[in-house]
């Protein structure tokens, strides 16, 4: 299953949780999962339609506001598609960054700007760690072992600890190359 095929059952799950809007489903991608998983409005929409028109989710129009709004809501079917997914192994994964590719190249700009690269990805790093390890906090206050915030725990320490691998990483690179 193509990672663009994976998009199905992403909006899936978090239809699972609550009814969202497409506008909703981006904020909470961007919000939640944006660390592992990230798509665009010209992804969700499609998805958002075919999921319909499989039967696996449902569009309600209400008006709001003087102007309709379209929420979606996972239907049964939805749920024994996510089930059936969630139950087949990993195909593989993958993390793509652009500034591991540009240092594998750097050789042709040379150190100054893999130095720069590298400390433009340190601080970006250092930011999202911090919103991560607020995250975790916070879950922790609200987890137990029957509920969803135990996986949304999971994840965010995970998170926290690739982030804080990322800084030493970081820390050793821009040694490496100032010699």
């Amino acid at each position: 299953m193509a990672n663009e095929k994976k998009m199905d059952c992403v909006i899936l799950g978090l239809l699972s949780h609550e009814e969202l809007t497409g506008y909703e489903v981006k904020k909470r991608m961007d919000a939640a999962i944006r660390f592992f998983w990230g798509a665009s409005y010209g992804s969700i929409y499609p998805t958002l339609r075919e999921l319909v028109e499989k039967g696996l989710a449902v569009k309600s129009d209400t008006a709001q506001k003087d102007r309709n709004k379209i929420t979606y809501t996972i239907t049964e079917k939805g749920r024994r598609h996510l089930k059936d997914w969630l139950e087949i192994p990993v195909e593989k994964d993958m993390i793509r960054y652009e500034t591991l590719l540009k240092l594998f190249f750097a050789e042709s700009a040379g150190k100054k700007t893999a130095i720069g690269h590298i400390e433009s990805f340190e601080a970006k790093t250092k930011e999202e760690l911090l919103y991560l390890q607020a995250a975790v906090k916070n879950l922790e206050r609200f987890c137990d072992d029957e509920s969803a915030h135990l996986y949304y725990l999971l994840t965010a320490r995970f998170g926290a600890k690739i982030y804080g691998a990322y800084l030493e990483w970081c820390d050793e690179a821009k040694a490496a190359l100032k010699g």
